[in-house]
């Protein structure tokens, strides 16, 4: 098993950061691509951001594109998200997740772990 645990969410005022942190288990994190997702009240898991497991590029959801930055450290199995210019629309619980491979994808299907999530709540 693999673990997944998301920390970092929080109450913020639009326009604050956050910076969210997946803690991995296990000695394979670094041969996943690693991705995030959300899932506001009401609607479904969308696909957020994502990572190679080399971390030698980036995707970006276009509703979070130059306002988040996703990224990670092989080292400390951990996964990263700094998310900046915060807006109410931002408001959802955010979940980690590993890719099936060492790519990344926006596919929900193409991840086989998850992590239990973390509130993000942006008041206005």
């Amino acid at each position: 098993q693999v673990p997944l645990v998301e920390s970092g969410g929080g109450l913020v005022q639009a326009g604050g950061s956050l910076r969210l942190s997946c803690a991995a288990s296990g000695r394979t994190f670094g041969s996943h691509g690693m991705g995030w997702f959300r899932q506001a009240p009401g609607k479904e898991r969308e696909f957020v951001a994502a990572i190679p497991w080399s971390g030698g590029s980036t995707y970006y959801a276009d509703s979070v594109k130059g306002r988040f930055t996703i990224s990670r450290d092989n080292t400390k199995n951990t996964l990263y998200l700094q998310m900046n210019s915060l807006k109410p629309e931002d408001t959802a619980v955010y979940y980690c997740a590993r890719s099936q491979g060492i790519s990344w994808s926006r596919y929900q299907y193409n991840y086989d772990y998850w992590g239990q999530g973390t509130q993000v709540t942006v008041s206005s």
